[in-house]
C-alpha cells in the first residue's frame, strides 16, 4: 500500500487510533462474555480445569426444574416501583430548584450528596439506622410516634420497603442531577409567554416541561429498570440476603462461590443479561414511537 497519499495516511492514523480502544474492548469485554457462554454450557465448578460440556441442562434447570433459583427475581419489582417513586421525586425537586429559589445551590448540594458517598458506608449507615432500637426508632419516639415503630429489617412483611427507602435516598441525587440538566434546556421565554396567557404552574409543568424532558425520563426509566434487576450492594450489606431480600445478582454469586456451581451461575448471568436487554429494547421501541409524550 502506498502510504505516501492523504487519503492512505489518513486510514492508517484512524486504524492506530482505534487498535488500542477495540483491543481493550476485545479483550476485557468480547472475550470474557464469549467466556462466560462457554461456562453457561457447562458444569465447571470454578476451580477443577475438567470443564464438561452439558449444553442447555443449565438453563432448562433454571427455568424449569428449579423454579426457586428465579423467585429472587421478584424483588426487582419492589426497587423498580421504588425507582418510579425517586424518579418523581427527582422531578418534583428538579423543577422547584430550578426557579431560583433562595438556597437552591445548598440544597441541591444536600440531595446530591448521598450519590457521592461510598455505597458501602450508606448501606452500614442504613443497617444502624433500621436495627431495632436504632436511629430511626428513636427519631420516632422523639416526634411522639414511638407506638409506630417496627422491626424494620427482621418483620418479612416491611423489610423489602426499607431497603427500597434506602436505595431511594442513595440514588435520588443522581437522577436529581439528570432531570436538572434536562430542564436548564427549557427556554425561559416560553414560561414567560405562559404566565402572560395567565397559564397555571401546572399547565406550565405539562406543555412545556413535561415535553422537553420527557426523552431524559424515558432514559432514566431504562436505567431505573435495569438497577432494579441488578441491585446488590443495599440488601447484601444491611440484611446479607436474610427474610426473603435475596436478589438475583446474590443467588448467581451465591452458587458460583458458595455452592461452586460456576456453569449454573453463568447461565443465571446470561438469563439476567437477556432480561435487561429485552427490556431495553422494549422501552426504547415505546419511547422512539412516542409513547412517552
Amino acid at each position: 500500500m502506498d502510504f505516501s497519499s492523504a487519503t492512505a495516511q489518513r486510514r492508517l492514523v484512524i486504524v492506530g487510533f482505534l487498535i488500542v480502544p477495540l483491543t481493550l474492548l476485545a479483550v476485557f469485554s468480547l472475550y470474557p462474555f464469549f467466556q462466560l457462554i462457554w461456562f453457561s454450557l457447562t458444569d465447571w465448578n470454578g476451580l477443577s480445569p475438567d470443564k464438561t460440556f452439558v449444553g442447555l441442562d443449565n438453563y432448562h434447570r433454571i427455568l424449569i426444574e428449579d423454579r426457586a433459583l428465579l423467585r429472587p427475581l421478584i424483588n426487582s419489582g419492589y426497587y423498580f416501583i421504588g425507582s418510579l417513586m425517586q424518579l418523581a421525586l427527582a422531578t418534583y425537586f428538579a423543577v422547584i430548584l430550578s426557579r431560583g429559589l433562595p438556597a437552591s445551590n445548598m440544597f441541591r448540594m444536600i440531595l446530591f450528596l448521598p450519590f457521592v458517598l461510598n455505597s458501602v458506608a450508606v448501606s452500614i449507615i442504613f443497617r444502624d439506622f433500621l436495627q431495632l432500637d436504632g436511629g430511626l426508632d428513636a427519631l420516632m419516639t422523639l416526634v411522639g410516634l414511638g407506638d409506630y415503630t417496627r422491626q424494620w429489617v427482621q418483620d418479612p412483611d416491611i423489610v423489602k420497603w426499607s431497603l427500597v427507602f434506602a436505595s431511594i435516598w442513595r440514588y435520588l441525587g443522581f437522577m436529581l442531577l439528570i432531570t436538572y440538566g434536562a430542564l436548564q434546556a427549557v427556554p425561559v421565554d416560553q414560561y414567560e409567554a405562559a404566565r402572560i396567557e395567565g397559564a397555571s404552574e401546572w399547565q406550565q409543568f405539562r406543555f412545556i416541561t413535561f415535553p422537553t424532558i420527557a426523552p431524559i425520563l424515558g432514559l432514566q426509566i431504562i436505567l431505573a429498570t435495569v438497577g432494579s434487576l441488578e441491585v446488590f450492594d443495599v440488601p447484601f450489606l444491611i440484611t446479607g440476603g436474610a427474610n426473603g431480600t435475596k436478589t438475583f445478582i446474590m443467588a448467581t454469586l451465591e452458587e458460583a462461590f458458595e455452592f461452586r456451581r460456576v456453569g449454573l451461575a453463568a447461565a443465571m448471568s446470561i438469563i439476567l443479561l437477556s432480561i435487561v436487554m429485552v427490556v431495553i429494547v422494549l422501552q426504547r421501541l415505546l419511547f422512539q414511537r412516542g409513547a412517552v409524550t
